[in-house]
């Protein structure tokens, strides 16, 4: 299991990084990134944290740990700068809370996230053809999503992304260490929202591609 967006003590998760990434080791995760919410009050006090915990932890664990982070309910006019400070800063995998049905989300926040470059827009919630066709064209990863509530739209984020030919990542939004899953439940999560199964290893493979670019970056 490869994922791409969880979080830690330094926002609302309940685990440090050092024991959210030996969770995630011990239920078999390749790699993990530790992708905190941040926004412009926050950003340059995480990342630097985040940084030092997998700085420390590399060398001691099997598991590869990403320092990233979360763009959050940030107007989206404000998210390409945000973007920029968060690469600035060591992140690694950026990901954009994207325009999930259930929390009101700025409309723009989707297309404000394609045109930044994120790595991975978040539950996109009822993504516009538009945005779709544009999430294709810069090769952003859409997030299949386990986490309750924000998977409400899996299917339709599925549907549309395999019909365009959009990449497709599984992640768990992680909070908790409940949160954590196995590859074969995240297996499970993908055939539900209807995609076909030979189809599965290619959304594993672009996660594995997202940490092989971050990690040549």
């Amino acid at each position: 299991m490869i994922d791409l967006h969880t979080h830690s003590i330094f926002s609302d998760g309940e685990l440090i990084p050092a024991e959210l990434a030996r969770r995630a080791a011990a239920m078999g995760y390749e790699a993990i990134a530790i992708t905190d919410h941040m926004d412009q009050s926050n950003i340059d006090f995480i990342i630097p944290r985040i940084i030092k915990a997998v700085e420390a932890l590399k060398n001691h664990m099997s598991i590869k740990i990403m320092p990233g982070a979360e763009i959050t309910h940030v107007p989206p006019a404000l998210i390409p700068d945000l973007v920029k400070e968060a690469r600035r800063l060591g992140a690694k995998i950026i990901v954009i809370h994207g325009e999930s049905v259930i929390e009101p989300v700025a409309k723009g926040t989707n297309r404000a996230a394609i045109e930044a470059g994120a790595d991975i827009l978040a539950h996109p919630g009822l993504i516009t053809q538009e945005d779709l066709i544009f999430a294709k064209e810069r090769g952003i990863a859409l997030e299949i999503t386990a986490r309750k509530g924000h998977s409400l739209s899996n299917g339709y984020v599925a549907k549309q992304a395999i019909n365009l030919g959009i990449p497709l990542v599984i992640n768990t939004d992680a909070h908790s260490p409940s949160d954590l899953i196995t590859k074969d439940f995240a297996r499970q999560i993908l055939l539900s929202t209807g995609i076909e199964e030979y189809k599965i290893d290619s959304i594993f493979q672009h996660s594995k591609n997202l940490i092989e670019k971050a990690l040549r970056g």
